[in-house]
């Protein structure tokens, strides 16, 4: 379905985040290394000088509503597309009738929402009235455009990476909605500064959640004459955490992670389950919870059981594709493994090692046996003289040195007897007794 014109209507019975969206660049809240005085975009939509691009980010950041800023101010024909309900006949009629437009030296501005939902054969249809100037499009979408769009449009857009609004950030705009006439502002509303920067921390960098939580709570509040009061457990019912609800740049948030980290450690899977559940019924972003899992995974597990990365990669890929509440489901399968696997620190031991000497010695040359020596002057100078290729020997081994002179003999990594480590423990062992004996 195609929308003209709806960018500008408006109507009291809106939900709050719509009557708050920001109509300037000065209301606009967050992206300021984008929107900043002086930065790009800021000065492409002032002086009206938009191509076509591709504003990628989370949801609630505010792509739609930069969309509907450069509507605003363009003197271009602007149409507002959706891409969940539209399809190749649509998209063609309005490609007709922008090529009608430039005809007549008029500019159309074409903004998809969701580009990511259209398919290869869709988005081809963009490319041609792309490339000859029909159209100037803006593409929003939370996944990676790398992925999900088509590589010969996205090489004609410029994009625009926008981050989840801080909580200060957040907090201001909440403050904004209790005062602005938009918003709240013509009735009497009490809510501390406290519970306005808890909902910003629950509503995870999301500016519509954020709103569309304080509007909840305000419409819950206890109401004294023509007064409306908001009280943490208004705010406690409203969102369903109760006690639960924490500051994810505080203290509470380090002690969380901390509990679930040295939980999976200790090999006790209940106590891992009970700290994960903890953290995501706070409203604790997935992500962050699979990513601090698939750093564990090699460093307190590592090659004891290398099936830990591979779980923990696909859990934390199971949680971007799925989101909350499905993907709890593949957390907990993730902590429970890490749980139970073998447990080896010898990879983060390794490396600990390693970068103190590297730090330490940052102008140790390469040998020349191991360079690379791709141009005659580099092997006059020696470059990859005597080097050894493993695989010619009946061994696939060499006695070649392969660290620096003052660094000959070192060792860092020392596998324990855990799981499959075991096995590579001697592995390393048979490697190093064959090098002494082959010197």
């Amino acid at each position: 379905m195609i929308e003209q014109g709806t960018l500008f209507e408006r109507a009291d019975s809106e939900p709050l985040a719509a009557r708050l969206r920001p109509q300037t660049l000065e209301e606009f809240y967050g992206q300021k290394h984008l929107l900043g005085e002086g930065k790009v975009l800021r000065r492409l939509i002032e002086s009206d000088k938009i191509g076509s691009m591709i504003f990628w980010g989370p949801p609630g950041v505010g792509k739609t509503t930069l969309a509907r800023i450069i509507a605003n101010r363009t003197k271009a024909n602007f149409i507002d597309f959706s891409a969940v309900t539209s399809g190749i006949k649509e998209i063609k009629q309005v490609m007709e009738q922008a090529e009608k437009n430039r005809r007549f030296g008029e500019k159309t501005i074409l903004f998809i929402d969701e580009i990511h939902r259209f398919n290869k054969a869709q988005q081809d249809a963009f490319l041609p009235f792309v490339e000859k100037g029909s159209i100037i499009l803006i593409g929003a979408t939370t996944e990676n455009p790398s992925f999900e769009v088509n590589g010969a449009l996205l090489s004609r857009c410029k994009v625009f990476v926008l981050q989840a609004l801080k909580t200060e950030e957040l907090t201001e705009l909440l403050r904004r909605a209790i005062t602005d006439e938009r918003g709240f502002g013509r009735q009497r509303v009490e809510i501390s500064d406290d519970l306005l920067e808890t909902i910003a921390n629950f509503a995870n960098g999301d500016a519509r959640s954020a709103l569309s939580t304080l509007e909840m709570a305000v419409l819950n509040g206890e109401l004294e004459g023509d007064k409306t009061i908001v009280t943490k457990e208004t705010i406690e019912q409203c969102t369903s955490k109760k006690s639960l609800l924490y500051d994810k740049s505080g203290e509470e948030h380090y002690n969380l992670i901390s509990a679930l980290h040295k939980s999976i450690r200790n090999s006790d899977p209940d106590a891992a389950v009970y700290w994960l559940a903890r953290m995501l019924e706070a409203g604790e972003d997935p992500l962050y919870i699979a990513r601090r899992v698939t750093r564990f995974a090699s460093e307190d597990v590592g090659l004891a059981d290398p099936r830990a990365l591979e779980i923990a990669v696909a859990a934390y890929q199971a949680c971007h594709f799925i989101g909350m509440p499905e993907c709890s489901v593949h957390l907990t399968e993730a902590v429970v493994y890490l749980s139970m696997a073998p447990k080896s620190n010898a990879l983060d031991v390794a490396y600990a090692l390693a970068k103190k000497d590297a730090l330490n010695m940052l102008a140790e040359p390469v040998p020349l046996v191991i360079r690379n020596a791709p141009t005659k002057l580099m092997k006059e100078l020696n470059y990859g003289k005597g080097y050894q290729y493993a695989h010619d020997s009946e061994d696939k081994l060499t006695n070649m040195q392969c660290l620096p002179d003052s660094l000959a003999g070192k060792e860092y990594y020392f596998p324990t007897e855990e799981g499959i480590e075991s096995r590579i423990k001697t592995r390393l062992a048979e490697i190093k007794e064959w090098k002494k004996n082959h010197k």
